[in-house]
């Protein structure tokens, strides 16, 4: 049930739109089980549920007026289909910016077959909060369509003569999606609901192993993840398994996700994902494992190796055939007027050009992002394979649903058409999508 309620952030009460009353609910179940879930609209406001990173049946994708009907204030939708393949997943609503409120979860598909070994399986979504606190996020998407954004030294710089590059312009080891990463100042950064003032805990015993689940929902805010004292091993990328790679840090964009095994130290450690580019707190959560203070929350902690998309290699498994594309679609990533507004291909959704393809096709995405943000570009219904990315020449790599593209970058994707229906393809920041950084892959005969 989607439903007005109060959430408690530490003695702080925020008023804010929840499901079932709790912000980051978890479901669990096994590939190939049938998933039912009735969503009853209890808001003032039409609301919906996507199952992000799901390639399921168009009509369950929760998108209105391209996939079925939101779902009105009093009345009820039953969501039913087929949950294809595990991995790490979640779900939020695609109406307006209610993805920055409570209404987001986790849906986690296991694999009967499970080929990992570890003691305990534990999943942290991050958010960024403001709702009830400083203003809602209706507020601050009004403030952005009459404001813009704050353009910096952005602002100076003539980008007429630039061409985007493979490897984008502006980012470093300091600033991994470059200088400007999100519009919106958040007050609060969540672990599972809850602030650093009252953080989550990760309960373990020294030397059990971790599989922590890892999903960035929020709205406006990339973060670098990492575990004090730890190495991760990472194993999974937007749900699909990697060959493991030891890394200090990662970073997830909006939308993105990660699975990692962790062994566990003797005592207790931060968990942080400090959120790039934005001031306060980070997301905080604490991985005990033994006696020992409490850690404090600190965004000091950073360093070491962090995790590249190149470092990643798709298990064989699950890697994408060699073809020829047989069609080439782009995406153009443009701001303008200050960034009132975001466009792809020029256009503001929902005045949109859709991309059509045809059931059989291996398809190339090319994103060029024309601006000094990173966007997290997400396709519905499908996941595609990085070309150039962790996998021999001419095969596409790493196997995603939701890409971060870098500042001035040009980056390549390809995928087979085996799901027809409308599908939308978007930034993953909210607001970027509000002001019109969305567009729709259209199946024709």
């Amino acid at each position: 049930m989607a439903a007005s309620g109060t959430l408690d952030l530490a003695g702080r009460s925020a008023q804010t739109s929840l499901f079932n009353g709790t912000v980051g609910r978890e479901i669990r179940l096994n590939a190939g089980d049938e998933l039912r879930a009735r969503l009853t609209n209890r808001l003032a406001a039409p609301t919906t549920i996507h199952w992000h990173g799901l390639a399921l049946r168009n009509d369950m994708d929760g998108v209105p007026d391209v996939t079925a009907p939101s779902v009105a204030p009093g009345t009820l939708f039953d969501y039913q289909f087929i949950a294809p393949d595990p991995g790490t997943y979640w779900f939020h609503p695609h109406v307006g910016v209610q993805l920055d409120t409570g209404l987001i979860g986790a849906l986690i598909v296991e694999d009967p077959n499970e080929p990992l070994r570890y003691d305990d399986d534990v999943t942290l979504v991050f958010d960024d909060w403001l709702d009830g606190v400083t203003s809602t996020p209706d507020q601050a998407l009004a403030n952005l369509s009459e404001n813009g954004m704050d353009m910096g030294s952005m602002g100076d710089m003539d980008m007429s003569s630039m061409e985007p590059t493979a490897e984008g312009m502006g980012v470093s080891r300091r600033q991994p999606l470059g200088e400007d990463t999100g519009d919106v100042t958040y007050p609060l950064h969540l672990v599972n609901g809850r602030p650093a003032a009252d953080p989550f805990v990760v309960k373990a015993r020294p030397g059990q192993r971790l599989r922590l689940r890892l999903i960035n929902a929020g709205s406006d805010t990339a973060y670098e993840f990492s575990v004090g004292g730890h190495q991760l091993s990472v194993v999974a990328s937007d749900g699909f398994p990697v060959e493991p790679v030891a890394v200090d840090s990662l970073v997830l964009g909006m939308g993105e996700r990660f699975d990692v095994l962790v062994e566990a130290g003797d005592g207790a450690f931060p968990v942080v994902a400090v959120p790039l580019g934005k001031p306060g707190e980070p997301a905080f959560a604490v991985l005990r494992a033994g006696s020992g203070e409490t850690p404090k929350p600190a965004r000091s902690q950073r360093g070491g190796r962090l995790l590249q998309y190149r470092d990643l290699v798709p298990e064989e498994s699950v890697r994408m055939s060699k073809r020829q594309p047989d069609r080439t679609l782009t995406m153009d990533l443009t701001m303008e007027d200050g960034g009132r507004a975001w466009l792809i291909n020029g256009k503001r959704f929902p005045d949109h050009e859709p991309l059509d393809l045809r059931p059989g096709e291996r398809v190339r995405l090319e994103f060029i992002n024309r601006t000094m943000m990173f966007h997290p570009m997400h396709v519905h219904g499908h996941t595609f394979g990085l070309v150039g990315y962790g996998a021999a020449p001419g095969v596409p790599g790493l196997r995603k649903d939701t890409v971060n593209v870098l500042p001035m970058q040009r980056l390549t994707a390809d995928f087979d058409a085996d799901n027809p229906g409308q599908w939308l393809t978007h930034c993953h920041n909210a607001y970027h999508g509000e002001l019109g950084m969305m567009t729709v892959l259209s199946y024709v005969r």
